[in-house]
């Protein structure tokens, strides 16, 4: 699904910005240029975004598991 309109940023850019590395929504603007014109995209990014850190963060738990059994 495209997310931004004026710069052409969909879900899964912001999904791969997330798992190269972008950790704040602000790292995500600096890579992307998202919500930065009219902004009227800034919400559903912020969601997109929020939802890849939680799925990051969950897939690097599950592999810390999986390397590290108890």
């Amino acid at each position: 699904m495209i997310v931004c309109l004026c710069h052409r940023i969909s879900d899964r850019d912001i999904e791969r910005a997330v798992r190269e590395g972008a950790r704040s929504f602000e790292a995500l603007q600096d890579e992307t240029c998202i919500a930065r014109n009219c902004a009227c995209c800034e919400d559903c990014a912020r969601e997109v975004f929020d939802a890849a850190r939680r799925e990051c963060g969950s897939a690097t738990t599950r592999r810390t598991i999986e390397l590290h059994p108890a």
